[in-house]
């Protein structure tokens, strides 16, 4: 009567070992959740922070352009261009 006695305990020991180790995963999973969930609400702030900052430096763009736009082309023809400066030189190179 002895001997099942020992084994029901043993059986017992066992069973209390596990929920013990179960009770420890549970903590460690639950610890982990928390942080994820931390983690998915800064993940979320910075999404907005770079949705903010998107939509203004899109306006930025779209304000430097339509000022850029505003500029009447004649402005431009005071500089000579690329390729008149390139017909300058070439018709200097011809006469020498």
């Amino acid at each position: 009567m002895q001997g099942s006695g020992q084994a029901h305990s043993s059986a017992t020991h066992a069973k209390e070992r596990l929920y013990t180790q179960l009770a420890g995963s549970f903590g460690r999973m639950n610890r982990a959740l928390v942080q994820t969930s931390n983690l998915c609400e800064l993940l979320q702030m910075d999404l907005l922070a770079m949705r903010n900052f998107v939509g203004r430096d899109a306006a930025m763009l779209m304000t430097v352009a339509a000022s850029l736009n505003d500029i009447p082309e004649d402005s431009f023809e005071s500089s000579p261009k690329k390729e008149q400066v390139q017909v300058a030189s070439k018709e200097k190179d011809v006469e020498n």
